[in-house]
């Protein structure tokens, strides 16, 4: 989709449909006079009173170029936030193309037409033309995708051209994320997700390197290689690299670590049958890095990043490793596996432990860990946790920024206690209570002790399990946003 920026009266915009945003309660003012009161008419018969996600549509309105008007609710002025921004364009993208719209233009607000809201409404547009369908055939003869989306900013609302750049790579990364999330097991296997990786990088100007089993054999990665045991699918280590040209901020390298279980039955601790087949949401958090990757490639931080993807599918074959086995992960720790369906933070273990190995000074994981963490949080929260509270602060203050909502977790000693085991060095499950905590304990143990690490158990957020106005049922590519943020704001917190 061609994106643009204009700025102008919006009587002389010339789109098949105008979106105009309209506060709670508020009538928007930016149609008047042309609009001859409508617009309060509208308000004042309740059709319409601009609460966040409502829209109406006005077709042919009098004075304007633009052949339809779609008044989009922006909820209550005072809490509008680029994030709002961002999900108010998503809905009118999609609500218009429903309606076979392919040129559209959104008019910012006065008073927020800063680089933010430039940039959310940009990805908010992007993000709204995304459909989970691309393995469909039939149905789709009408279906055309979205050709232009043009934003208009007042007259003197300055220079946001970089911004709407940013927002367009930014949306594009994100629906990666999302397309790679949605391939099935059969068709993303690890050998699969190694050739994303690899073409994102070679289109982009990063440096890849796929590490496979005989490499991983010869390190030692015996908790990853475990969980790859029952599958004739071969693992792989995916890393990716990039280097600014001109590198700021000290020594920091950014390692961004997703888990890539392409496809996860559980093992011999096999998962019940119903609901099985959404289990290739297990590699979400690798989506994430490999969008995150992308984004960055484009938009350049000032300091290196390094992206890490352990990637395995989880199978009950008949080599596939038993409870009670104990294995000898990359650090060295021997692990007791009781549970085979607790196979993230094994392949997470060995994944940390081989970026410190590359010289990644800040760790930040993405996975789809535990069943527990929806418990806690539902599905409005990713759980985040750290072993320092400084570089916690750095993610949350980006995950803010972004919209991605996430909520600090205890990570207190006491639940080390839950991992002891008289036959190995830790076991990789703590029991029933607190589950997300003691997987993020288990992880801990596997960190260098002088490196900040935050860990992010989007178990509940990286899938949604129907459709809302703004994004429809399926993967959302939660983590993307905030990692990128992250990065291009090191050195600016």
């Amino acid at each position: 989709m061609e994106v643009s920026l204009r700025t102008g009266a919006l009587k002389d915009i010339d789109a098949e449909a105008l979106v105009v945003l309209s506060f709670d309660k508020t009538p928007t003012e930016q149609l008047s006079p042309g609009d001859g009161g409508l617009v309060k008419e509208i308000y004042d018969s309740g059709e319409f009173s601009g609460k966040s996600c409502e829209s109406a549509l006005l077709h042919r309105p009098a004075g304007l170029a633009a052949k339809r008007v779609l008044l989009a609710g922006a909820g209550k002025e005072e809490k509008f936030t680029p994030a709002e921004m961002r999900k108010v364009a998503s809905v009118a993208t999609r609500t218009l193309k429903g309606k076979k719209v392919r040129r559209l233009a959104l008019a910012m607000p006065p008073g927020h037409a800063s680089a933010e809201f430039a940039t959310a409404a940009i990805e908010g547009a992007i993000l709204g033309g995304f459909d989970p369908d691309q393995l469909k055939t039939t149905d789709k003869e009408d279906e055309k995708p979205l050709e232009s989306f043009t934003l208009v900013a007042p007259d003197g609302g300055g220079d946001l051209q970089q911004a709407v750049n940013a927002g367009r790579v930014m949306g594009e990364a994100q629906n990666f994320s999302r397309e790679v999330a949605n391939m099935p097991g059969n068709l993303l296997t690890p050998t699969a997700l190694a050739n994303h990786a690899r073409r994102m990088c070679a289109d982009n100007g990063l440096e890849c390197e796929v590490l496979e089993q005989d490499r991983m054999r010869e390190l030692g990665m015996g908790a990853l290689l475990g969980v790859a045991m029952g599958s004739a699918e071969p693992p792989v280590l995916i890393v990716m690299k990039y280097t600014p040209a001109k590198p700021a901020g000290g020594d920091v390298n950014l390692g961004l670590v997703g888990k890539g279980v392409t496809f996860d039955t559980g093992g011999i601790s096999i998962k019940p049958s119903e609901g099985m087949e959404k289990m290739k949401y297990d590699m979400c958090g690798a989506a994430a890095v490999l969008g995150a990757m992308r984004a960055i490639a484009q938009l350049k931080p000032a300091i290196p990043v390094t992206g890490i993807i352990p990637s395995v599918e989880n199978m009950p074959g008949s080599k596939a490793q038993r409870p009670g086995d104990i294995v000898t992960s990359l650090s060295g720790k021997t692990i007791e596996v009781l549970n085979t369906d607790a196979e993230g933070r094994l392949i997470l273990a060995d994944a940390i432990t081989y970026a410190e190995r590359l010289g990644c000074t800040h760790l930040i994981d993405a996975a789809t860990l535990t069943g527990a963490i929806v418990v806690a949080l539902g599905h409005e929260r990713t759980g985040a946790f750290a072993n320092n509270e400084e570089f916690l602060n750095r993610v949350l203050a980006s995950a803010g920024r972004q919209g991605e909502k996430m909520w600090g977790m205890p990570l207190d000693d006491e639940y080390r206690e839950l991992l002891k085991t008289p036959f190995a060095d830790i076991q990789n499950i703590g029991g029933r209570a607190g589950g997300a905590i003691t997987a993020a304990k288990f992880i801990e143990e596997f960190v260098g002790e002088d490196k900040p690490w935050v860990h992010l158990d989007i178990a509940g957020t990286a899938w949604l399990d129907e459709n809302k106005p703004w994004m429809p049922k399926g993967p959302t590519g939660v983590g993307m946003r905030t990692f990128v943020d992250l990065a291009l704001n090191w050195n600016k917190q």
